[in-house]
């Protein structure tokens, strides 16, 4: 894991060889919502990323803007076969999450979710996007700029009173150490927007991961640090 780390953060800042492991990438920024007002900042956040991974020489690098739910899972799909076989594979998403019954799901633009039971069938669950992953042979990395201040949870109609959606993301339990999930606000907690051209989190982390050198760790925990500096 940790060599694999050391790799990945190479690559990212530069300093790797052009005969590097075959790594792949999907970026994902959804702005445009239908049903609430849209954001400002994703459609440019997923550009910065999929910027930093075409400078870092990754073999593929799909980027895609405000997918609907149909879309976005059929994108997933195809990104899988571009998994298989490959050294490393990362996901950037920038949008709406959200967590319900301990679950994290990413918000398609246009999504509805009159009710809680529409979750599951009008978003992307973070399970299914770490699925996807699971051909990757060394490094699986995903990095979630998700979970602003989301507008479904206060409208969203409730239809069992032991049904629970948190204001931020759930905390996730990684159970492999070729893994790893940066999320841009701790578990139950929003991320900011941000008023400038990228959110506060996309900013810090082209900074940092760009950063010779770094450990990925390190780095993401300077993220971490930068991002709270801004926003408190």
């Amino acid at each position: 894991m940790l060599q694999a780390l050391v790799v990945l953060l190479l690559l990212l800042s530069g300093s790797s060889p052009a005969h590097a492991e075959k790594r792949v990438a999907l970026v994902i920024g959804n702005s445009a919502y239908v049903k609430v007002a849209q954001l400002s900042n994703p459609a440019r956040d997923a550009e910065a990323v999929e910027a930093l991974f075409r400078r870092a020489g990754f073999d593929v690098v799909e980027a895609k803007r405000d997918l609907g739910m149909i879309a976005m899972r059929r994108v997933l799909r195809d990104f899988a076969d571009r998994v298989r076989g490959a050294d490393i594979a990362a996901v950037f998403f920038a949008g709406h999450g959200m967590e319900m019954n301990g679950s994290n799901y990413l918000v398609p633009v246009d999504a509805v979710l009159e009710r809680d039971t529409d979750v599951e069938d009008e978003t992307v669950s973070l399970e299914r996007v770490m699925r996807l992953l699971e051909g990757a042979r060394r490094l699986r990395l995903v990095i979630l700029d998700a979970c602003r201040d989301n507008p479904f949870t206060q409208s969203m109609r409730r239809t069992s009173i032991s049904r629970s959606i948190g204001r931020g993301l759930a905390e996730v339990n990684v159970l492999t150490s070729d893994t790893l999930i940066a999320f841009a606000a701790k578990a139950g907690s929003t991320a900011a927007d941000g008023e400038g051209v990228n959110s506060p989190y996309t900013t810090a982390l082209v900074k940092h991961l760009a950063t010779p050198g770094l450990d990925l760790r390190l780095a993401l925990g300077r993220v971490r640090d930068e991002v709270l500096k801004i926003t408190t």
